[in-house]
């Protein structure tokens, strides 16, 4: 059966000024310490994904700056297709409030595991369905234009929270129930119309302490 694979980086972390605040779809820039000191990071992605992909980004210039990384760690470089239905929650007039004022302004009893509650719906920005219902084209539109093939996407925890919950059905409370931390790998595949996850939030071995 002809399957698609696709391979879900969570952007690197961003600089200091920008976590502190909730920045949501901003365009914020990395943090130049961590480009340094997650150069093992950036070589570990640069072995795991395969070659000849297709590598997809969304607008944001934090997705673009982490598949710079991951090609100068080794990668061979490839040429990058910009998908705006991969972009992070959109936290409309909340976003880029202070961590504290964006927690008084919920309606809802947040998640367990986010900032607020799946179904929270910032004034003029979106829930976190409204994230699942447009990444999911996104993702079957990929897997329909690149057939027994592999793509790349560097992209966002929310959107890749959001993949995985159109891969298994998932309500956007459960999506959220997943850790996608920074630089990690998640591992999608689509054989016929049917979606397999081979993978969620992968990261680099580690030595333990001797």
């Amino acid at each position: 059966m002809i399957a698609t694979r696709i391979f879900l980086v969570r952007h690197a972390l961003v600089e200091p000024s920008a976590r502190a605040l909730m920045y949501g779809s901003m365009d914020v820039a990395l943090c130049d310490l961590a480009l340094r000191e997650e150069a093992a990071s950036y070589r570990w992605l640069a072995a795991r994904l395969p070659e000849g992909a297709r590598w997809v980004v969304t607008p944001l210039s934090r997705t673009r700056a982490t598949a710079a990384a991951i090609f100068a760690a080794g990668h061979a470089p490839a040429p990058l297709t910009i998908e705006p239905d991969l972009i992070e929650q959109g936290l409309g007039e909340w976003q880029g409030l202070s961590h504290e004022a964006f927690s008084a302004l919920l309606r809802l009893k947040p998640h367990p595991f986010w900032p607020h509650a799946a179904e929270e719906h910032p004034p003029g920005g979106e829930d976190f369905a409204h994230v699942v219902a447009r990444v999911g084209p996104a993702l079957e539109r990929l897997a329909d234009a690149n057939p027994d093939g592999d793509v790349v996407v560097v992209a966002h925890g929310g959107s890749i929270r959001a993949a995985v919950a159109h891969a298994m059905g998932l309500t956007a409370h459960q999506a959220l129930l997943f850790s996608i931390k920074n630089l990690s790998l998640t591992r999608l595949e689509r054989h016929g119309a049917d979606w397999r996850v081979s993978a969620v939030n992968e990261e680099p071995f580690t030595t333990p302490a001797g």
